[in-house]
């Protein structure tokens, strides 16, 4: 039945009666039932390793739950070998989580099981000191505001060019989120008007938020994306002496290590041959998104000047040599942006994926980016996204059990994940060169033919499902993320 786990692992004890010998007689009784609860098998008349092999496959919903039966159940539900196990068996399940911010502006975390079609309300996040965040490293007393901000991205930004006194207002905002080896990130963002390099983490298994090793730097409205099990961050904003002012640097974290190091800054060639020395001052780069596509890291640009943003194609980071280049011309010119200028994307199946809300106020198209014409091709159309004006993040986009998702909120203020069907850009093509071949083929050749176009149609289902809603109220989204767990 698979892997074997040792009853020791769940620091059982495995002796008699007899090894037991209280200190105090008065609370023997207490003491013998502590004992006996220790030592009672996981499910009565069943060796532990056969328990372990049950619980492996029960669905992870009712985890919280079976926590309580007792105290070994609990250990055996929060340890590593467990899910190890659940990896062996293939009964790993992949969950989305999503972040929101609440009318008093903290943030809350829930996550959605796809299967059930049931949500959990995660721990709050820590709070942390923030008296000196250049001093503190990972020690001393902290009392970060965890608070998501009630300004848009657009008005810190404005600091940019001089409003300073904006983020001495700023409880909380601008943090960036990532997912990797089986955890949650929350990297950054800003408290008491200064950027933070804290990373907070959140491990599933256990249920609980732990700090992480800090970045190398103070970094709010970063990006951040997931390449060869490695987190990397680039960009963002940092406070200095006049204000906000744009970073080129990035940096990769390795979870295995738990260590950041530096990689190459950006560029931002295009920044650079600004024609003037006003214009230079006037114009700010800034990386409007990040994503990790065939092999490399795909960062689109923007120069940015209150309250316009001048879409400068991009830069592509490739590991193998560590260095920049240029974003090919049609990527970064066709990349559809959302509000504010940033530009959201996720890569499914490895097919970069976008979503073009410019078409109308309640509906949305969703784009393919196809490296062989350079261009960005509509899969899929009339995604129902309501007009969220006001909203930092109208809609979110994710990979779930390898399918596109659309993240957003009904007129009823619902959260709806919707299960986005497109259409296989390859088809056309596949088509059309079935076609051209026909003529001159065998009738077996056809055959082959005819039966590949027909699972590429069968792969490409043109509809869009909802498959989970949520109450919020007025709570506006923020981020979103997967984990296999």
């Amino acid at each position: 039945m698979g892997a074997k786990l040792s009853l020791n692992i769940f620091g059982a004890r495995v002796g008699g009666p007899d090894d037991f010998v209280p200190v105090e007689t008065c609370k023997k009784q207490k003491l013998m039932s502590n004992y006996w609860e220790e030592n009672q098998r996981l499910i009565s008349s069943l060796p532990d390793e056969i328990s372990i092999q049950i619980l492996a496959r029960v669905p992870r919903i009712h985890y919280l739950r079976l926590k309580l039966v007792s105290r070994a159940w609990k250990h055996a539900i929060t340890s590593n070998q467990l899910f190890h196990l659940r990896q062996e068996l293939g009964t790993a399940e992949e969950w989305l989580y999503i972040l929101t911010k609440v009318k008093d502006g903290k943030l809350v975390w829930y996550a959605m099981d796809p299967q059930a079609r049931r949500w959990q309300k995660l721990p709050p996040m820590p709070t942390v000191s923030m008296e000196d965040e250049s001093k503190k490293g990972l020690t001393g007393q902290r009392i970060w505001n965890m608070a998501g901000s009630s300004m848009r991205i657009a008005d810190a930004i404005m600091a940019w060019l001089g409003r300073k006194d904006a983020l001495d207002q700023m409880p909380f905002c601008g943090c960036a989120v990532g997912a990797i080896d089986g955890c949650l990130y929350v990297l950054g963002g800003f408290s008491s008007a200064s950027a933070m390099r804290c990373v907070w983490r959140y491990d599933p298994v256990a249920n609980t938020w732990n700090e992480a090793h800090p970045m190398s730097i103070g970094r709010a409205y970063c990006k951040t994306t997931v390449l060869n099990n490695k987190l990397y961050v680039v960009g963002g904003v940092t406070r200095g002496n006049g204000g906000l002012s744009p970073l080129q640097s990035a940096e990769v974290y390795d979870p295995n290590s738990g260590v950041w190091s530096e990689m190459p800054s950006m560029p931002f060639a295009k920044a650079q041959v600004l024609p003037t020395a006003f214009l230079a001052d006037l114009l700010k780069p800034i990386a409007t998104g990040l994503t990790s596509y065939q092999g490399k890291l795909f960062v689109p640009q923007s120069l940015y000047c209150w309250p316009f943003f001048v879409d400068v194609g991009g830069e592509v980071y490739d590991p193998d040599v560590n260095t920049w280049v240029e974003m090919p011309m049609g990527m970064g010119e066709g990349w559809p942006a959302r509000q504010a200028g940033t530009k959201l994307s996720v890569t499914v199946n490895g097919e970069l994926y976008a979503l073009d809300p410019s078409s109308s106020l309640d509906n949305a198209k969703v784009k393919v980016y196809d490296s062989q014409s350079d261009a960005w091709k509509v899969v899929a159309e009339d995604i129902p996204i309501h007009d969220f004006s006001d909203s930092e993040s109208p809609y979110l986009l994710a990979g779930l059990t390898q399918k596109l998702h659309v993240i957003t909120k009904d007129a009823n203020n619902n959260i709806t994940v919707m299960q986005a069907g497109v259409r296989n850009h390859h088809l056309a093509s596949f088509q059309s060169a079935s076609a051209s071949s026909s003529s001159s083929s065998s009738s077996s050749s056809q055959d082959i033919c005819f039966r590949e176009l027909h699972e590429l149609e069968e792969e490409s289902e043109n509809f869009t499902k909802v498959i989970a809603t949520r109450t919020v109220g007025s709570a506006e989204l923020v981020s979103c993320q997967t984990l296999v767990i």
